[in-house]
Order: structure tokens, then C-alpha cells, then sequence
């Protein structure tokens, strides 16, 4: 039923991005006034960013056994790091070579007239004392989001040693149910997610015309390459470390990455994955069990090069340099967002309002993006489980769990 409103809701939205699209050419400036619609719509979104951010990730945290995971939990959870850090970085790269959003005929001025700046990070210096928080409270109010998603992981470590301890612990319980209701009130807005995108859009192209929509075609070609790509590399050097078959690597696999592209659902797919890792790749059961489900929290590669190559895509259109220090911060910035990577319709959507303004970028540009969601989700999602699934065979391989007779069967 989930899958089905999911559904909906993006068709709905694409529905209405096009409806925008050709109101907004047709009446012009007439539609300026929709502005406002669209401007709550955001800021009913930016609200919840931060309270969800740490419940996500404190939830995530606080759940897992740091005693009882030992080894193998630190391999998975480095890999998940590396790939996400990998996955950034082919991200930002596709965004600076093709240059998604370089053809984009706008003026280089934000909704309110004054010139947008580039959010320069200073020094690498600088750029690490700046993951730091001194006031948590002034993070939050500042929106200072790599700051939060560090406190939030340190206290999730904190909280997950002290319910190891005492057995139960009620502060756990209590981050659970924020975050469902935090979840539930960002499910009720996205009700009006199509009203607010279709007031964003019309407004945008009555103000600035068709061209600011010429690089959608470009930035999901790109965006499909930059997949392409990963995939291949990350194939490959599981391959290599396996001593398998690409090919047969691919073979096994084919069918939980079908099931991904098509569902656009990490969620949904994991039973489908849970069940080919061990009938199909020959992952033992406790692996399998242990790392994809920790990959569905912890792990959004897909997320993580979404939100880099989306960042350098905007800052192209609105005429934002970014200098090397800048590059790194989003690498990071976009991996550590991916750990509050929220099952949600529009999902994506939300993840750009995490991420946006902390460079410094207005945030109305994330309504550019919603029209192609569908798309993007596709590839985030197959990006995600392929990534959890091939850490699964890395771990199980090296954990002497991996049984060759069924990969090869």
C-alpha cells in the first residue's frame, strides 16, 4: 500500500512540475504570486531537517551492539564509509567534467535580489574544526548539518553502550517515537508536495523562462553515467577480491537490482536481496542478516552521489565557484547526510533540503529536480543496494562464510 501512495505521489508531482512548466511559459509574470505557496511548502519541510537528522541517525546508532559486532561490524561500517566517500567523489567529479548546469541562461541573483556567494570553507584547517560543534544548541539553530549528523553519532555510540548496560533504555524508546512522528508530519506535508512544487516551478519559469529547465535532460545523463560507472568499478574490484566472474558476479545479482530499479524501494528490495545473498551469492546467513539490514540505515551510496553531483549542479547554474577545500566539504557534507537518508515519499526532495543551504545555494532550486525524482530515485536505489550487497560478499568472504559452490551453481 506504501509502494502504491509512493507511487502516486510521484506521478502526481511529475503531473503537476509539467502543469507549472507550461503555465508558467504561458502566463509569464502574470504567476509571480505563487512564489508564497511555494516559500511555505519549503520552510514546512526545512522545519523538521534538523529534529529528523539527529533522530534518524541517533535511532540507527543507538540500536547497534558495538560489543557483540567486534570486527566484522567495523569492516562493514568502514566499507560503507569508503563507498559512500567513493560514491561523493565520482559524484562532484561527473558534476565538474560535464557540467550539468553550466548552459543554464539565469542571472546569478537569488529570490530576494542580492548576489549569491560562494560558501567558501577557508582552510582544510578550518574545513575539520568545522565538522566539530562547540554548542549543539547553536548547530541546530544555525543549521549547521555536519556538525548535528557528528554530535548525533557520537551520542547514538554513547546510547547504544548504556542499553547494552542496562539492558533497556527508555531515552531509545523515546528517540523512536520522534522519529515516527517526525516521519508521519513530513509524510502529511509531502501531501501538498505537488501543490508546492507546481507553485515553485511556475513561479521559477515565469520569473527566469523555459531555459532554466535545459539542464534536466543533461544532469540525468550524467547522473546515469556517474551510476554506470560506479557500478562498474565497484564490480570489478569485488570481483577481483572474490576471484569471480564479473559476469557471474552480475548474473547473481541481476534480480534484486531489477527490483531495485523498478521500486525505486531499498526497503521493498531487502527481502528479495536477503534471499539471492543466500541462495544466489552463497552469503552465510549471519552475514547476510547482519550487514544488509545495517546497510539500509547506514549505507546510502546512491544518496551520497545524489546530493554531491545535484550541489555542483545547482552552484553551475547560479554561477557559484567552488575552490578544491569547497569540493571536499560536499564529499563529505553529502556522505554524512546519507546517514539520515529518510524512507519517505519524495525522499530525495528532502535529502536537497538537507544539503542545499549549506552551501550556501537557495533552496527553491531543489523544485528544478522534482520532475526527474522518479529517475534519480532509480538510480539511487540501485546504487545503495548493489553497494550493500557487495560489501556483504567482501565481509563474507574475508569471514571464510562465502560458499563458491552456490555463486558458481
Amino acid at each position: 500500500m506504501s509502494k502504491i501512495r509512493m507511487t502516486n505521489l510521484t506521478i502526481q508531482i511529475m503531473i503537476m512540475t509539467i502543469l507549472g512548466i507550461f503555465l508558467g511559459a504561458l502566463f509569464g509574470e502574470y504567476l509571480v504570486f505563487l512564489d508564497v505557496l511555494g516559500q511555505i511548502f519549503l520552510r514546512l519541510i526545512q522545519m523538521s531537517i534538523v529534529v529528523l537528522i539527529m533522530g534518524q541517525i541517533i535511532e540507527a546508532v543507538g540500536n547497534l551492539n558495538p560489543k557483540g559486532l567486534g570486527k566484522i561490524g567495523a569492516k562493514t561500517v568502514s566499507l560503507f564509509i569508503f563507498s559512500s566517500l567513493m560514491a561523493a567523489i565520482i559524484g562532484v567529479t561527473a558534476g565538474v567534467i560535464f557540467s550539468p548546469g553550466s548552459r543554464v541562461d539565469v542571472t546569478l541573483l537569488n529570490v530576494s535580489g542580492e548576489a549569491i556567494e560562494t560558501a567558501a570553507t577557508g582552510s582544510i584547517t578550518e574545513l575539520i574544526l568545522g565538522f566539530f560543534p562547540t554548542n549543539i544548541f547553536s548547530s541546530m539553530t544555525e543549521g549547521s548539518i555536519v556538525q548535528v549528523i557528528v554530535f548525533s553519532l557520537i551520542f547514538g555510540i554513547a546510547l547504544s553502550f548504556v542499553r547494552i548496560e542496562q539492558k533497556e533504555n527508555t531515552i531509545l524508546e523515546w528517540v523512536k517515537q520522534i522519529n515516527a512522528i517526525i516521519l508521519k508530519m513530513i509524510g502529511l506535508i509531502m501531501k501538498i508536495a505537488p501543490i508546492g512544487i507546481f507553485a515553485i516551478i511556475a513561479s521559477t519559469i515565469s520569473k527566469m523562462g523555459l531555459s532554466v529547465i535545459l539542464p534536466m535532460g543533461k544532469y540525468l545523463i550524467v547522473y546515469g553515467f556517474a551510476t554506470i560507472f560506479y557500478l562498474l568499478i565497484w564490480f570489478i574490484a569485488t570481483s577481483l577480491y572474490l576471484k569471480v566472474s564479473i559476469i557471474q558476479l552480475t548474473k547473481n545479482m541481476f534480480q534484486m537490482s531489477l527490483m531495485a530499479l523498478t521500486t525505486t524501494s531499498s526497503a521493498i528490495t531487502l527481502p528479495t536481496a536477503l534471499h539471492d545473498s543466500k541462495e544466489k551469492l552463497g552469503i552465510s546467513d549471519r552475514i547476510a542478516k547482519l550487514v544488509l539490514p545495517l546497510g539500509m540505515s547506514l549505507n546510502s551510496n546512491g544518496s551520497s552521489m545524489h546530493m554531491a553531483i545535484t550541489i555542483v549542479t545547482i552552484a553551475q547554474i547560479y554561477g557559484v565557484t567552488y575552490g578544491m577545500s569547497d569540493f571536499v566539504y560536499i564529499v563529505i557534507l553529502s556522505t554524512m547526510a546519507s546517514l539520515a537518508n529518510a524512507v519517505v515519499p519524495g525522499a530525495g526532495l528532502v535529502s536537497l533540503s538537507i544539503v542545499i543551504p549549506s552551501m550556501g545555494l537557495p533552496i527553491e532550486s531543489i523544485a528544478l529536480f522534482a520532475g526527474v525524482d522518479w529517475f534519480v530515485g532509480m538510480l539511487r536505489t540501485i546504487l545503495n543496494v548493489d553497494s550493500d550487497t557487495t560489501t556483504a560478499l567482501i565481509i563474507a568472504k574475508g569471514e571464510n562464510e562465502l560458499n563458491y559452490d552456490i555463486f558458481n551453481r
